[in-house]
Formats: C-alpha cells, structure tokens, sequence
C-alpha cells in the first residue's frame, strides 16, 4: 500500500529552481533515504511534502487523499484546509535542530500537540507521552527542560513527540547533523530500531553507511532532480550514474 506519492513536484524560489520535477512513492513499511550534495533540494522536497512549503505545480497524495493537485493552468491547488488538517495527520517531522518548546518541560513538549491538535484529555495524553519517553529511554527525563539535555537527548525527545501523533509516515530532516560524533550513534540506533519495527520513514541523511544499512530504496539527488535511485546496494555500493560516484568517493563505506 503506497501511503505517500509525490507527482512530478517543481518548486522554485524567484528565479531559482530549487525542485525540478520530482515523483517518488514510499509503500508502507518502507524506509527510504534521500542522499546528496548540500543545495539539491533534499530538504526544500520534505518541506513540500510535509506542506511546510507551498510548491508551484505537481501531486501530493497521502494514503490516497490529495493533499495537492495540479490544475488546468499547470498551477498547484491545496485541498480545502480541513481537509489538509486531516491529511497532516498522516505524517510526523523529526527537524535537525531538535525545535523544542524551551520553557515547557519535557512530557508537555511530547503532549502538548496530542492535547491541543487531538484533543485528548490531559490523563490520556500524558500515558501516550511516557509510554515514548520510555520507549526512548527517556522516561525519568519528563519533568526537565531542553536546556538539561544533551543533543542527543534532546533529539529523541523530539522523536518522541513526533511518534505519540501515531503518524503513518514519519519523515527525518538530517537528524544527526546538529549532533557531535558521540551523539550521532545514539540517534541512529534508535532510528534503526523503528525501521525493524517497520516504522514507514524517509530519511534526509548524510550518513551513507547508515543510510546503506537501514534503508530499502535510496535516492541520490542533486541539482533539484532524482539523478539515480534503486535499492542501497546497488546506489551506495555500485552507483551507476559519474555525479554519484563522485559524491560518494568522499565517504569510507
């Protein structure tokens, strides 16, 4: 079952091309890691799909819903906002730099959208809470504040904030590049264990061998374009297309 489609996307920014014309599909289940160059429109793509940008014309389906469609004049048209308020049910965001709320505690950032977006009582929002804090090991953590956390702790708060929305696909914008070395592990470990929980993910990375170990699909992007996709073996082991071998010759895999 296909939960997120993307449709022959294009965004720009004034005269720049930032996306150009881009479809993929993840079924469920499926992880898939989107690699490449600093400025190929990995991260502008998960803000279109995660509609935190608006994008110029293309498709953008969720578990069969559109949440964007493309009309006659080649302009994208966004479903009715309840509709969209529906459909972003359906998906998560983990950001690289963690966007904790700095002056609520712990178990309020994880609970505040499931009490204020969800409508769930205070009881049942905080048993959600604490069952992902302890899932993230984090769960004598819920009364401090981001600032008494590490990194890497923070960061795992962040997943868990985004997992007790119980999305169908949870999406991840660098999830290690605001961490140091030591804190890095720590992320894609946990981030591992939800790929064997067959947690439906797409994974903006820079971690090639993790990218390589826990994905199903990988897409190599660059200049706003899929330049080559396939299965991790055959994109990070034996790239087929010069621009992404020459990118991964940078890294030991």
């Amino acid at each position: 079952m296909k939960l997120l489609e993307i449709k022959n996307l294009k965004k720009s920014f004034g005269d720049l091309n930032v996306i150009k014309d881009i479809s993929l599909s993840v079924d469920q289940g499926e992880v898939l890691s989107i690699i490449g160059p600093s400025g190929s429109g990995k991260s502008t793509l998960l803000r279109c799909a995660t509609l935190l940008e608006t994008i110029d014309s293309g498709e953008l389906v969720y578990v069969g819903e559109h949440a964007v469609k493309t009309d006659e004049n080649g302009c994208a048209v966004y479903a009715p906002p309840q509709d969209l308020k529906r459909i972003q049910r359906y998906f998560g965001l983990v950001f690289q730099n963690f966007n904790l709320f700095p002056h609520f505690s712990v178990i309020r950032n994880v609970t505040d959208a499931l009490i204020t977006v969800q409508k769930k009582s205070k009881e049942e929002a905080y048993e959600i809470g604490r069952n992902f804090l302890r899932k993230m090991g984090l769960l004598d953590k819920e009364n401090a504040y981001p600032y008494q956390l590490s990194g890497g702790q923070q960061q795992r708060v962040s997943i868990a904030r985004a997992l007790a929305l119980n999305p169908k696909v949870l999406f991840f914008d660098e999830p290690t590049s605001a961490l140091d070395p030591e804190l890095t592990g720590e992320i894609l470990r946990v981030i591992k264990d939800l790929a064997a929980e067959h947690m439906t993910m797409v994974i903006v990375t820079h971690e090639m061998s993790f990218a390589r170990d826990v994905s199903n699909h990988v897409i190599f992007m660059d200049g706003g374009v899929i330049v080559e996709q396939g299965c991790p073996d055959q994109v990070i082991n034996n790239p087929q297309n010069g621009r992404t071998k020459a990118f991964l010759s940078r890294f030991e895999n």
